[in-house]
């Protein structure tokens, strides 16, 4: 994990434990100049954060979990989803940066999923929408801490497509979730769209270089012989201990 993370700059995390443990030990083995922050727990006692290299980029004063009051939550409604926004059930968290040239929020967000019934499916949709609409609303006002507002992480989104909700939840707010440079689905059966990078028309959109992926970190060259004793194998030795979901990667011009 910690040779995978070392190749980037700035990487969000979901399903942070609350025991930093284990975040420490993989610390242990980055560069000195990797740095971390991290929110508190939500939903299923998990944080969010960032690991980020300092000699790359500079955390400025925001840092703060994405919210939505009471009284705008009756503005989360999307045509053929049900139910009501309750709120996140694990917020998603904002923090902001400055690298080269460029000031941004980056906010990691890992949506709802429950089941694949359709109440918690449109229940995804509607967080989905939420963020959608905060990330816009930030975007336009003029003072926001900064208007370039970068969403990364587990989206729950099933299918990059207008068959799902959450796809069209995203979009409706006009999030760019640029293509991917590689055909494979984040998780490791590589058939979801779970993991997303997205962003607005200005800085962010002016600042992307058009290369963006899922990197296949489960077979070459780290755990080809795990497969090759068998998937079971696979599974208790990868999916279990590192992860069940692939990096997805972004480039950005600084």
């Amino acid at each position: 994990m910690a040779e995978i993370i070392s190749w980037f700059d700035l990487v969000a995390i979901q399903e942070i434990a609350d025991s930093l443990i284990h975040l420490r030990l993989l610390l242990s083995h980055l560069p000195a100049s990797y740095r971390v922050i991290l929110s508190d727990i939500g939903g299923n006692d998990e944080r969010a954060g960032f690991l980020y290299d300092s000699d790359k980029l500079t955390r400025l004063e925001l840092a703060a979990e994405v919210a939505v009051p009471p009284s705008d939550r009756r503005y989360i409604r999307l045509k053929g989803v049900s139910g009501a926004f309750e709120g996140f059930d694990r917020n998603p968290y904002a923090v902001a940066f400055r690298a080269g040239a460029l000031e941004f929020t980056a906010v990691c967000a890992h949506l709802f999923f429950g089941s694949h019934a359709y109440y918690d499916q449109d229940r995804r949709a509607l967080e989905a929408y939420a963020l959608a609409r905060w990330a816009d609303q930030r975007h336009k006002a003029a003072g926001a801490y900064s208007q370039n507002i970068l969403v990364l992480g587990d989206l729950n989104l099933p299918i990059r497509g207008n068959s799902s909700n959450v796809y069209k939840a995203l979009k409706a707010k006009r999030l760019i979730l640029p293509q991917h440079s590689t055909s494979m689905g984040s998780n490791l059966a590589g058939d979801k769209d779970y993991d997303q990078v997205a962003f607005h028309a200005g800085g962010m959109q002016e600042a992307y270089r058009g290369h963006s992926g899922v990197f296949d970190f489960d077979h070459d060259p780290f755990f080809t012989d795990a497969w090759t004793i068998g998937p079971d194998y696979f599974n208790n030795a990868v999916k279990y201990h590192i992860a069940d979901h692939r990096p997805l990667w972004a480039e950005f011009e600084i």
